[in-house]
């Protein structure tokens, strides 16, 4: 999981569907990265069980997978920015 989650268009990725759900034109618009990308790297996500697709018609409808998913997003990403801005870690 933490691999997958390196890949910083990835994280992105994660960071905008802990918030619920997006569709894959909301999410190239979000990221800036082209479609055929963002496919392949929810896709990858998908696999991981990482995030779960919903249909709607044709639309498909990305969502992180759980709590403990949104959870392990928020930390990472909260970790880094202590690490970057020097910020003394919680206990």
């Amino acid at each position: 999981m933490l691999r997958l989650l390196a890949d910083g268009t990835r994280l992105q990725l994660m960071w905008l569907l802990r918030d619920g759900e997006h569709d894959v034109s909301a999410l190239v618009a979000a990221v800036g990265v082209a479609r055929p990308a963002v496919s392949q790297h929810l896709a990858k996500l998908r696999l991981a069980g990482l995030v779960r697709v919903r249909r709607e018609g044709r639309r498909a409808l990305y969502t992180t997978s759980g709590g403990h998913v949104r959870r392990l997003v928020t930390e990472v990403l909260n970790a880094a920015a202590h690490r970057v801005t020097g910020t003394p870690e919680h206990d």
